[in-house]
């Protein structure tokens, strides 16, 4: 590895770890706008994306740049292409932090119906499971990359189980329909930022390992 490859490599991973603990804050916000019921919280989240959007246009400057000027080869490469990656799935992050945003304003304005605990369940399983993708990447660690892929079963089936909630809850209380339709939508969102965890997390192994292992279960010889 070159002086002038390492820097850029250096510059790249700051780049997406501040974007990562961004993506992690607007989250967060975005849940507790939810479960305090706080439309001023909420609408902060869209303000606060757009650092994330400013980062990520960053992170695709210095990607064409170093393929440009210093032709990485090898783990190189695979971290550079993957630094590209990673910051696409964290500006996803923030994506769906706004579409929880705009769930926690309509939420607000119905009467009082408590958030299921399923959902508060869901909302930090899929905050730990970004975070400890997150702490993969910083560390450059396979292994830990291996048991993020390892949270996604759960974070499915507790979405599973708010769905549930949420439709038992429409049945019993038709007039709370409206929010329970955005309980669901709330949970869908959380499962997709589970989803990028696991991109995530494949994308440290690619890095360490040279394997890519998106769809293996999939593209398994039967």
């Amino acid at each position: 590895m070159t002086q002038a490859i390492a820097s850029v490599l250096r510059e790249l991973r700051d780049k997406v770890l501040r974007t990562g603990g961004l993506a992690e804050a607007i989250l967060m916000k975005s849940v507790r706008a939810l479960e305090e019921a706080s439309p001023q919280l909420a609408a902060q989240i869209q303000a606060d994306d757009i650092e994330i959007d400013r980062l990520d246009v960053e992170i695709d400057g210095a990607v064409l740049q170093a393929l440009a000027l210093n032709a990485p080869v090898a783990g190189d490469l695979r971290e550079v292409i993957a630094s590209k990656t990673i910051a696409t799935d964290l500006e996803r992050v923030g994506d769906l932090a706004r579409n929880i945003a705009k769930s926690a304003i309509r939420v607000a304005g119905h009467d009082e119906v408590a958030i299921p605990g399923s959902l508060s369940m869901l909302a930090r399983s899929a905050s730990i499971q970004l975070r400890r993708a997150l702490d993969a990447y910083a560390r450059s660690d396979a292994d830990a990359a291996r048991a993020v892929l390892d949270e996604d079963d759960r974070v499915d089936a507790e979405q599973d189980a708010v769905i549930l909630e949420a439709l038992a809850l429409i049945q019993e209380s038709p007039e709370s329909s409206s929010r329970a339709v955005d309980f669901i939508l709330v949970a869908k969102n959380l499962e997709r930022v589970g989803d990028h965890a696991t991109n995530i997390a494949e994308d440290v192994i690619l890095i360490r390992e040279a394997r890519n292992v998106k769809h293996a279960a999939k593209l398994a010889p039967a």
